[in-house]
């Protein structure tokens, strides 16, 4: 995946929101205020994803591209190398999981939350 590609894949999803709140060359995807991935735009060679912390080991066990990500809990957050094997879909398929795990865990106030997923559940997702 390249950086022109991550950054339509995010603008994809339902009311994201971009920006470079960490310096100018970071690049943030948000929705509801929270982050669920960012990426630097100069030198696009990782992704940080939010995870589940038991999935999160499961998948950097399984794939040597997907370590704990630089700069954020470890516990909760991936980084996964754009440069390996794994296809754009599976990147893709992370950003998805990302973005609905901070949808429904940490969108407030509730009312935001109800209606990104009522848009979400109407329209649903872009693979």
């Amino acid at each position: 995946m390249d950086l022109l590609s991550f950054r339509d894949y995010c603008l994809s999803l339902p009311m994201t929101e971009e920006s470079t709140p960490f310096d100018e060359t970071t690049l943030v995807y948000k929705v509801g205020g929270r982050m669920y991935a960012c990426a630097d735009m100069t030198d696009f060679a990782t992704v940080a994803v939010k995870c589940d912390p038991d999935e999160a080991i499961a998948l950097r066990e399984r794939y040597p591209e997907v370590t704990a990500a630089y700069h954020f809990n470890k516990r909760h957050w991936n980084g996964i190398r754009t440069d390996g094997d794994l296809p754009d879909a599976f990147l893709r398929e992370q950003i998805r999981r990302s973005y609905l795990l901070v949808l429904h865990r940490n969108v407030t106030p509730r009312a935001l939350r109800d209606e990104i997923l009522d848009y979400v559940g109407r329209h649903g997702l872009p693979e």
